[in-house]
């Protein structure tokens, strides 16, 4: 099984998508500190968003789609409002 998520900054609020078969573990990585991208910054990363597919070509496309700005990822962004942290608060907006 492959898992396309959505991870969010909860000092940045910046999002993240990628893919993963261990979602669990793949989360525990990006919050270990480091020189990528997810693991030099402040804050936690929570996962936000998940979709599960059977094959890897189907995950990585509709990553790809959702990395690339496209009107997919926009809707499940409004789709998401409510479970996004506050930019302010830096909490749920339910």
């Amino acid at each position: 099984m492959y898992v396309v998520y959505l991870i969010q900054n909860t000092g940045t609020k910046e999002k993240y998508f990628g893919v993963t078969t261990n979602l669990k573990q793949r989360v525990s990585q990006h919050n270990a500190r480091g020189d990528k991208f997810t693991t030099r910054r402040q804050g936690t990363w929570i996962l936000i968003y998940a979709e599960a597919y059977r094959a890897k070509e189907d995950a990585y496309k509709r990553e790809q789609r959702l990395k690339r700005h496209a009107s997919g990822k926009v809707e499940l962004v409004k789709r998401l409002t409510n479970s996004l942290l506050n930019a302010k608060t830096g909490e749920g907006r339910s």
